[in-house]
């Protein structure tokens, strides 16, 4: 682990002006290569809202991203996204097929030094778990669990460096979610010095599953637990 993170969130808050409401309190969190955190906390607790600022999705309302070191300005967000990349809860998908919605990244401007490897896209749906004719299926045929493993190859075909998982797998079954889960742990493991994940997830199991360091989220405010020493005093 290096002494410069991935990224590093220096102070930020996000307010929501016609409620009058601070929906995540000035939160300061470092996140390193080889990091795999999870978040957990109640619905409303901020969570999405963490992970979308972190994603320079929604606008600051105070503080500032800084990526390998560098504050991230506004001609730096296209790349910045493509390196960290939001995986949100309930995928949008474009009429067309699995691999029209696979190729379609690469039609846009952030992506055109790259092109679509088809052979790598099939390899990832058969690490999913889907026969090879799944490339050709509809997405208005795809069922839900179906439809996250879709936007998740589309994602990880493009070697992002860091993951915001935002509950990815809420309300799939069970063989969805083992497929999410196994995706993301091949991903990380091919290269876990050049690779970061953030999960936020309701099950706690599963957070322990996919992640070396828990986070909560209570009323806006992102905690680290204290972890009980062998002599029963609180580390952190």
């Amino acid at each position: 682990m290096t002494d410069v993170p991935f990224v590093f969130a220096d102070g930020i808050v996000r307010r929501d002006a016609s409620r009058g409401q601070t929906l995540l309190q000035s939160t300061t969190f470092a996140l390193h290569a080889g990091d795999r955190v999870a978040i957990t906390g109640a619905s409303g607790s901020g969570k999405s809202v963490f992970l979308r600022a972190l994603a320079l999705l929604d606008p600051l309302d105070a503080g500032r991203i800084v990526w390998h070191g560098a504050p991230v300005g506004r001609a730096a967000i296209p790349r910045y996204r493509r390196s960290v990349a939001y995986i949100r809860q309930r995928p949008a998908l474009l009429d067309g097929t699995v691999e029209d919605n696979l190729r379609y990244p690469f039609e846009l401007r952030a992506y055109r030094d790259t092109r679509f490897d088809r052979e790598h896209a099939a390899d990832l749906v058969a690490q999913a778990g889907r026969s090879g004719d799944f490339l050709a299926k509809r997405a208005s045929e795809l069922s839900g669990g179906e439809a996250q493993i879709t936007a998740l190859i589309r994602v990880l075909q493009l070697a992002p460096e860091v993951l915001l998982l935002d509950e990815p797998t809420a309300s799939l079954d069970p063989e969805s979610s083992h497929a999410i889960e196994g995706l993301v742990r091949a991903w990380f493991g091919a290269d876990r010095r050049a690779h970061a994940s953030i999960w936020v997830s309701h099950d706690p199991a599963q957070a322990a599953r996919m992640s070396e360091r828990h986070l909560t989220m209570h009323a806006g405010v992102l905690e680290e637990p204290a972890v009980m020493s062998a002599q029963g005093a609180p580390n952190r």
